[in-house]
């Protein structure tokens, strides 16, 4: 295909074919639309005549709708920020999904709202966020009726019309609204209860050979208003009074607890039709992107804790097999977890959790009714694996540590959203630790989010925690700061900041943060001084250095992109900082903040073996007498990896750290075993240190059976097998790896009786799962032929899984790569038939092993037909195409083939397309691919919420081809020289 691109013959038929239905779906919509509002006006209010204007979508004008022939450029409506003239007061809104297409095939919700809102400033405009809602036209000509309350008269609309690009629902006034007045804005529309994941949706799944449909919900971050008309900024607290009619065999529920449902007959296009009518309890304050109405045939599984009604809904067959046991159980034991951590009371009479078929994120924090994948909730004791289940805990931990920050307290912006969802990353695990304290989860923080989010931090195109407000304006550079960045980084440096204060410092400032913000939003500063007010009144002495504040402290790693690398010098004791960056010769892409690179650094550290008090490095260098070390004696800092940050030594204490690995392991802590290793590789890959530095930090492996040591090493080592698994570098590394990882697959062959037995410990059963993924992709036989074996079976056999479920994916995997057509078809044709989504998951994911290009690219071509593949799996499924070698220019191809579809299709607002990117991409290190890449990113002038990652894949390549073409050679002596070849 060369550098360039093109559109074969069969994808320019299905374009036009595309094109020409998307016409046809807009007209129809539209009439429709028309047909339903004056067919059932009963369930949204009198029409008074109305008609309707504008097919959601379309930006076409069609006849009778009111938009000025000239609309004055530069106005308030083309900006996308709500001004400061209005604050909602409470909405009343009553909602009609119809779960049934209509003649035209389409499905449709129709609903009434009005809202009540104070005005603030002065004004003859009200702008309310609205997208791809059509509205009824009324006697007057207008989209909206507006009327005051109190005694005075309300100014007459002048006209309505809708600004699509802001996604405004614009009412021009023919006088002024009084300030500290309220009025009310009455709206009733029509939208399409689509199929894409965002808004008022539908959600698809089979039950017993029939198909079913689930109306639900995903407002965050700027979709409520795709729903109904509403002031969709998180700052425009309000109380929402929701109603939604649906039918009689469903259920419905919403943020506030429901009330008895109300048999009434409704009028629809076909005739009376009989609806339930459920009306929920009115919500608290709150923002408009946590609100969730479903209506659904679900069932569910109940309990009660400190009088809070636990729910876990699901589809009837998940909850009839006991899936939402798993959820039920730890809801209760997590929420009282967080009253005590938070010191404040769980706001809600009630904790509903329901699992959908279709879903695009993880799970979201709506108040009250928290939605989630499948996968993210329900568990099986016969097909989930112990990180399944750690999974569900983790999410329901996060979810729930919403309920408070983030919820009852929010952020004025999304330009903070890293604190929230930061916060959310960090407590989720004391949540989960409380809920299973025999896993020992907290230590995972370390490898799941701080070594996650230091490889994107430490890129130049990197970005700050807190952004300027006034960068942060569209819906999509919105969806683009729900990155590694926010959650991880976030979470890594709360971490840090709870440590060095103390947790009961930290809590007890949390807790008065929440109390004294309830209800209300905030910004992250006022956090730092709630927390400030904690270590004064603390009554001790804290750890916090002689003149500065948590505010000057923290300022520095919340308005500053990247971290530190501290270089000490155990021969003279001095230490000091650098910004980190992977590639030394790259540049920022901001510019540096006030403080230019410089943190102030809580140090703990350890001086052979025996810990150390705090230190804190506030320049740029400084010298520290302690550290300086002499004899066999050796330094080790970032004790239990708290710190946000890499440590690099002189080049005589990281060869007395590679003898003690060698010969005593255990005197230094595993958590600090896994960081060694990671940080020497990444420092290699910043030119601090020799490559084959690196790698020496791997010998020891022979002889370690802990999982974090292991798990830092391959995921560390996944960087080369990228790299190099192309080259003639590849069967050197192979040979190498296969050898350090024998005695591990041994230990666990031995551990578990031939295979026959589970290990006892969480860790344990991750470090099987590792021994037996190496073992097989490095060629040793005896692991092929297990998992060939094993899958054999389960074919001869297919109503008989003889493979555990923590081992399944790895197993999956292997004999699918060993295996041709036929065990892929096997493969297929289970994951079509599964009917519990994690053991779905795990064949989605395995069937991306194939090494058969032909195989990938039908595999490919499924991935756009959600009939194959769920549209929430879409992406997800190309990046495991690609990351096998034989899929990845197969995957690369496809995406640049099918991009324009892709981003219409799948939203460029999706949260995803980052992740499709980068990982399509993140094998790229010849200059030809760089070609290609920056081909890709100038022919294309929207790349949505994956626009930063195109910028960070550049930027990754570059640097990949620079670091191949310096280290190629020496890796390849090093990895043939510590090899021993059989005799």
């Amino acid at each position: 295909m060369g550098g360039g691109f093109y559109v074969s013959k069969v994808v320019g038929v299905v374009g036009i074919v595309f094109g020409a239905g998307a016409v046809a779906t807009i007209i129809a919509l539209a009439v429709v639309y028309s047909e339903e509002l004056s067919k059932s006006s009963n369930a949204v209010g009198p029409t008074n005549g109305g008609s309707t204007v504008t097919a959601p979508g379309s930006s076409s004008v069609k006849p009778g709708t009111i938009v000025p022939t000239t609309k004055p450029s530069n106005e308030q409506w083309d900006k996308y920020r709500l001004p400061d003239t209005l604050k909602p007061d409470h909405y009343n809104l009553t909602l009609w999904p119809r779960l049934k297409p209509n003649a035209e095939g389409l499905y449709i919700f129709t609903g009434k709202s009005f809202v009540v809102f104070q005005c603030v400033k002065e004004t003859d405009l009200i702008l309310i966020h609205s997208n791809k809602l059509n509205y009824t036209k009324w006697e007057d000509g207008n989209l909206a009726k507006l009327s005051a309350l109190g005694s005075i008269k309300a100014p007459t609309i002048k006209t309505t019309w809708l600004k699509e690009t802001t996604q405004f629902l614009v009412v021009q006034l023919d006088g002024k609204l009084t300030a500290g007045e309220s009025y009310k804005l009455y709206t009733e529309f029509v939208g399409e209860l689509a199929d894409d994941l965002g808004g008022f949706y539908r959600s698809e799944y089979e039950e017993n050979g029939v198909k079913k449909v689930v109306a639900t919900t995903q407002m965050q971050p700027t979709d409520a208003r795709k729903a109904f008309p509403c002031f969709d900024e998180p700052a425009m607290k309000a109380v929402f009074h929701i109603t939604l009619l649906h039918p009689p065999e469903t259920v419905a529920l919403s943020n506030g607890l429901e009330m008895a449902p109300v048999p009434v007959e409704e009028v629809g296009p076909e005739g009376p039709v009989n609806v339930l009518r459920t009306s929920f309890e009115e919500t608290k304050r709150m923002s408009s992107y946590l609100l969730a109405f479903i209506v659904s045939d679900f069932d569910y599984v109940n309990s009660t804790t400190d009088n809070v009604l636990i729910r876990i809904y699901a589809r009837k067959s998940a909850i009839e097999a006991g899936q939402g046991a798993y959820a039920l159980n730890k809801t209760g034991q997590i929420l009282k977890y967080l009253e005590k951590y938070y010191n404040v009371s769980y706001p809600l009479p009630k904790s509903d959790q329901i699992a959908l078929p279709d879903f695009n994120a993880g799970a979201m924090e709506n108040w009250g009714l928290i939605t989630y994948r499948e996968t993210a909730l329900l568990y099986d004791i016969n097909v989930s694996s112990n990180s399944n289940k750690e999974r569900i805990a983790t999410i329901i931990s996060h979810e729930l540590a919403h309920m408070w920050f983030g919820n009852l307290v929010t952020l004025k912006w999304w330009n903070d959203l890293w604190l929230n969802e930061g916060f959310a990353s960090y407590v989720e695990y004391l949540g989960a630790d409380d809920a299973e304290p025999d896993w020992n989860i907290k230590d995972l923080i370390v490898l799941g989010d701080v070594h996650r989010v230091f490889a994107v931090d430490a890129l130049a195109s990197s970005h700050p925690l807190s952004s300027n407000e006034e960068d942060i304006q569209k819906p999509e550079q919105i969806s683009e700061l729900f990155d590694a960045i926010s959650y991880s980084k976030g979470a890594s440096v709360l971490r840090m900041l709870s440590d060095f204060l103390s947790e009961k410092v930290f809590t007890n400032g949390i807790s008065t943060y929440l109390t004294a913000f309830a209800y209300d939003n905030t910004v992250y500063s006022d956090l730092w001084t709630h927390l400030q007010m904690a270590v004064n009144s603390s009554g001790t002495s804290t750890s916090l250095p002689a003149g500065q504040t948590v505010h000057s402290i923290m300022n520095r790693w919340v308005r500053q992109m990247g971290f530190p690398v501290i270089t000490i010098n155990t021969n003279t004791g001095q230490i000091s900082q650098e910004h980190f960056l992977l590639d030394p010769d790259s540049r920022p892409s901001v510019p540096p903040s006030e403080f230019m690179y410089e943190w102030i650094v809580p140090i703990r550290w350890m001086k052979t073996e025996v810990g150390q008090p705090q230190l804190w490095l506030q320049e740029k260098t400084a010298n520290i007498p302690d550290m300086k070390v002499t004899g066999s004696a050796w330094v080790l800092a970032n004790l239990n990896v708290v710190g946000y940050y890499r440590v690099n030594y002189d080049q005589s204490n990281w060869e007395k750290l590679l003898a003690v690995l060698s010969d005593r392991p255990e005197s230094i802590p595993v958590i600090n075993r896994a960081q060694l290793v990671d940080d020497a590789f990444n420092l290699a890959r910043a030119k601090y240190i020799n490559t084959t530095l690196a790698l020496q930090t791997t010998k020891y492996l022979k002889g370690e059976t802990e999982y974090m040591p292991w798990e830092s090493a391959l995921d560390n080592l996944d960087f080369f097998y990228l790299m190099f698994d192309r080259s003639e570098v590849y069967g050197d590394m192979q040979a190498y790896l296969r050898q350090q990882v024998q005695g591990l697959f041994d230990h666990y062959k031995t551990l578990t009786g031939n295979w026959k037995d589970v290990p006892s410990g969480h860790m344990d059963q991750y470090n099987q799962v590792n021994a037996i993924r190496v073992a097989c992709s490095t060629g040793i036989k005896e692991c092929l032929d297990l998992t060939a074996g094993w899958y054999k079976q389960w074919m001869n056999d297919s109503a008989r899984n003889p493979i555990h479920p923590n081992l399944r994916a790895t197993v999956y995997c292997s004999a699918i790569s060993q295996g041709g057509a036929k065990e892929w078809e096997f493969g297929w044709k289970q994951f079509k038939n599964a009917t519990i989504a994690i053991e779905a998951d795990k064949l989605r994911s395995a069937l991306a092993c194939t090494k058969q290009p032909w195989l990938l690219n039908k595999y490919l071509e499924y991935t756009l037909d959600p009939k194959q593949i769920r549209k929430q799996d879409a992406t997800s499924t190309i990046v495991y195409i690609a990351n096998n070698v034989v899929g990845q220019p197969l995957a690369w191809d496809f995406i640049r083939d099918r991009w324009t579809y892709i981003f219409k299709q799948y939203g460029g607002g999706s949260f995803s397309f980052s992740n499709l990117i980068n990982g399509v991409t993140k094998r790229f290190s010849t200059e030809f691919e760089l070609k290609q890449l920056i081909q890709f990113q100038a022919e294309h002038n929207d790349f949505g919420s994956g626009t930063l990652a195109v910028s960070q894949s550049i930027e990754r390549t570059k640097a990949n081809i620079n670091w191949v073409a310096e280290n190629k050679a020496s890796v390849q002596a090093w990895f043939h020289a510590e090899t021993i070849l059989p005799s």
